[in-house]
């Protein structure tokens, strides 16, 4: 599963790290995407970690936390996904009037947007994976139990 999460996880990284770099002090936009394509970019991102989080929550972490508490509502795997999108939101919404032509887009302020989940978002991408690894997972599962988890 840690594999797994891992291949998911690293596209988000990816793709942060390549909005973190058109963002930063180099003024240079990555591997040449114009304004609007960093725009779609970083749309594209809000939308897919919120779908990525929207199944775990619906789908998977209900039914590790019949076992593992480190899944519970309670604990810090949820309460860092809440975190996480209360800076989507507002990172899409700035994105959002970019495409609109609302505002103009201004890479500073994507910037800003970003250092407000980064530090959460990255802890969150490591600690879950950690979490899911065979070593823990052996803790609470069986192998057959493992086969019919639902990822």
């Amino acid at each position: 599963m840690s594999e797994q999460m891992e291949g998911f996880h690293n596209h988000f990284r990816l793709t942060w790290n390549q909005l973190w770099g058109a963002c930063s002090g180099t003024g240079k936009r990555p591997a040449g995407l114009s304004a609007r394509q960093m725009i779609m970019m970083g749309l594209q991102f809000c939308s897919q970690l919120d779908f990525h989080h929207s199944i775990e929550e619906q789908h998977i972490f209900p039914v590790l936390a019949k076992k593992m508490p480190e899944f519970r509502k309670e604990l810090d795997l949820l309460k860092q996904h809440k975190q996480i999108h209360a800076g989507l939101e507002k990172l899409e919404a700035y994105l959002d009037s970019c495409r609109t032509g609302e505002e103009d887009m201004r890479r500073e302020e994507v910037k800003r947007l970003m250092e407000g989940f980064g530090k959460v978002l990255w802890q969150h991408l490591d600690e879950e994976v950690q979490t899911l690894k065979a070593d823990n997972m052996r803790k609470y599962w069986s192998v057959e139990e493992m086969r019919r988890l639902p990822m």
